[in-house]
């Protein structure tokens, strides 16, 4: 089975909302409204359906089978912003389109010409700030810190926390955010990030991408601790960079001290 294009996928979806009286507008959003985007065709359809009333799609949400047969929804609780009620359904569909739906109350579609002043889009939203030197120092302290949170889950032989420390905080959050600034410098900070670090291999000097792909590991406690120090190798050496280049000072006496104690712990040198 082939996945829909947009040529498929957008008229369907707008003969359903024209023939709804309470949806008053309709806006495509995110990549597949922005121009230059890569596409392809794992790329979701971020839909903005603007609604008289939510509840009733919220209560009953037979709504969501009006554009083909449902395969797995991912449900966002409701919230509220700018001070209305909003809630998102994020939907894969039989024939293997995903379409996240956010409902908000009273364009692509426009019944009541409510777009009609808004101004172009600029596409330059989400694209990061420089950071200041207080937010890099930050970022290095709070990922070192965490190194020590894996070596003592190490030593208690606690997969979970190991991992959860090691992939999680301090390659998924800090790592990859130094990476990110450090293709926003060598960009001149004009590209958005994409979110959880997609299309960043694309971006990333290969010898870096290598050195990434090789700080992840199995299960084995010997493996993670190789793992855990060529992570710390690997933010090292692109903090140091960042910092060179942003005029800031890297923190080398916390990294060596730390380092020691990983070693010494590793080594059992602690009880």
């Amino acid at each position: 089975m082939s996945i829909p294009d947009e040529r498929g996928v957008i008229p369907r979806l707008l003969g359903w909302a024209e023939g709804k009286s309470d949806i008053r507008a309709v806006l495509l959003t995110s990549s597949r409204a922005r121009p230059g985007a890569e596409l392809d065709g794992f790329s979701d359809y971020d839909v903005i359906l603007v609604a008289k009333d939510i509840r009733p799609y919220l209560d009953d949400e037979s709504w969501l089978e009006a554009y083909g047969k449902v395969m797995v929804v991912y449900r966002d609780p409701v919230q509220v912003e700018y001070g209305f009620e909003r809630f998102i359904r994020v939907t894969y569909y039989r024939d293997y389109s995903r379409i996240d739906y956010t409902i908000w109350p009273v364009g692509l579609l426009d019944k009541d010409n409510l777009t009609r002043g808004m101004k172009p889009p600029t596409c330059t939203a989400y694209i990061p700030s420089p950071p200041s030197e207080q937010e890099y120092r930050r970022a290095i302290e709070t990922f070192f810190s965490d190194a020590t949170y894996v070596a003592k889950a190490l030593r208690r032989d606690d997969l979970f926390l190991a991992k959860h420390c090691l992939d999680q905080i301090m390659k998924f959050k800090y790592l990859r955010l130094m990476l990110e600034w450090l293709m926003e410098i060598e960009n001149g900070w004009k590209l958005k990030t994409g979110a959880y670090g997609k299309g960043l291999k694309k971006l990333t000097r290969p010898e870096l991408w290598a050195e990434l792909e090789s700080t992840y590991t199995g299960a084995g406690k010997e493996e993670n601790w190789e793992a855990l120090f060529r992570t710390i190798a690997l933010f090292r050496k692109t903090a140091k960079e960042v910092g060179t280049k942003m005029g800031f000072a890297y923190p080398q006496e916390l990294d060596n001290n730390v380092v020691k104690y990983l070693d010494d712990v590793r080594n059992e040198r602690i009880p």
